[in-house]
């Protein structure tokens, strides 16, 4: 063959393979993983290491969304969402978010609550208009966050507590008094009991004080104030302060959210022995009758948190040493997983998941229970 028809040949044959490999070659880079079981501790008597840190796993994906949510990435967007549109837009992305990602769950209520807050003062504390949206999502945390902020501005509080529910006095409506009474109390606990105690009903007093111990053991993070005002040294030198201290009417639910603070304290996220071990804390409260409720504060929590991982959690709860312990433990579990998850086949699905014969077996018995306390 000539040279110089072999030179063209040659040329033309190398350009057909360079477009031929532009046509095949993948340019976009792939998805990041599923993050549903991001920052879920390692189930227990695992080898696995925690896995490393991606570089770029926190930069926005092609819908402007983060690969790996965190409480502040997810409260900015829907902050930002809300003040772009209304409330509803935000809640309804939050909602959706929660359900397509589990692991957001452990954050969303507090998310919901500072929704509530800045719907207030943006409709001018017109509450009726700040409820006009569907505001269930996330264990109703923006009504809750809503009730806060009106408290927090009333004149007189002992007085619009009893208002701010009426006509219907739903549960979570007066769950979310027991928040702001510890608004208007600067984090006083005998404070805030007393106005719980205006509402006169032995239940509501019981629901609204549901909302004061969680306020006690959990504030907002974002409510510096509230924080510094937790007494985190009685906390940590009297194990379950200060429920046994507490009239009889308020100390389940003191029991129930103590776990929360202990959880926290002994950085849940990062070692996952410590649910087995809250457990055994759990029963320093057996002199005065709440390591019940404390072991199913410790269920809910657990299950909380680890929302993705519903067997692990009932692991977590065999391995309390006695049937009681598990299966109060089993009942907070059930309880979270039913608030969560509204539907009227959470519970036998839940049961479904579990490989623990015991646990199984107590799941089923406790799922007649209605889901109230987030």
């Amino acid at each position: 063959m000539h040279p110089r028809i072999f030179a063209i040949l040659t040329a033309f044959l190398l350009g057909a393979l360079g477009l031929g490999a532009v046509a095949v070659t993948q340019w976009t880079p792939p998805s990041a993983a599923p993050a549903a079981s991001a920052g879920a501790p390692a189930a227990a008597g695992s080898t696995a290491a925690r896995p490393a840190v991606v570089p770029g796993a926190g930069s926005p994906s092609p819908t402007g969304d983060p690969a790996v949510w965190t409480r502040s990435t997810l409260r900015n967007k829907l902050m930002a969402e809300m003040d772009a549109t209304d409330p509803g837009v935000a809640l309804a992305d939050l909602d959706q978010i929660t359900k397509k990602l589990p692991y957001t769950v452990r954050f969303c209520h507090p998310i919901a609550h500072e929704l509530g807050h800045a719907a207030v003062k943006r409709y001018n504390h017109d509450f009726a208009k700040v409820l006009s949206f569907p505001h269930d999502t996330c264990a109703a945390g923006y009504l809750h966050g809503a009730v806060e902020e009106m408290l927090a501005a009333s004149s007189d509080p002992a007085k619009d507590l009893l208002k701010l529910c009426q006509p219907a006095m739903s549960g979570p409506c007066v769950h979310g008094v027991g928040h702001g009474t510890m608004f208007v109390a600067n984090q006083d606990v005998a404070k805030a009991r007393d106005l719980c105690s205006e509402f006169g009903s032995q239940s509501r007093i019981v629901t609204c004080s549901e909302g004061l111990f969680m306020q006690l053991f959990g504030p907002d993070e974002e409510d510096e104030k509230a924080k510094a005002l937790v007494p985190a040294d009685k906390l940590a030198a009297e194990p379950l302060y200060p429920c046994p201290e507490q009239p009889a009417l308020f100390q389940s639910a003191c029991y129930f959210y103590a776990p929360t603070f202990y959880l926290s304290s002994h950085d849940y996220a990062n070692h996952p022995d410590v649910y087995a071990q809250a457990l055994k804390w759990c029963l320093n409260a057996q002199a005065t009758g709440g390591a019940n409720d404390c072991s199913r504060g410790v269920g809910s929590r657990t299950m909380k948190y680890n929302l993705d991982r519903e067997d692990w959690v009932g692991q977590q709860c065999a391995s309390a040493a006695d049937g009681w312990q598990r299966k109060a433990c089993v009942d907070g579990m059930v309880s979270y997983y039913t608030v969560n998850y509204t539907d009227a086949g959470a519970s036998q699905r839940l049961c479904a998941k579990l490989t623990n014969q015991e646990i199984a077996r107590d799941c089923r018995s406790s799922a007649h229970l209605s889901g109230s306390l987030d």
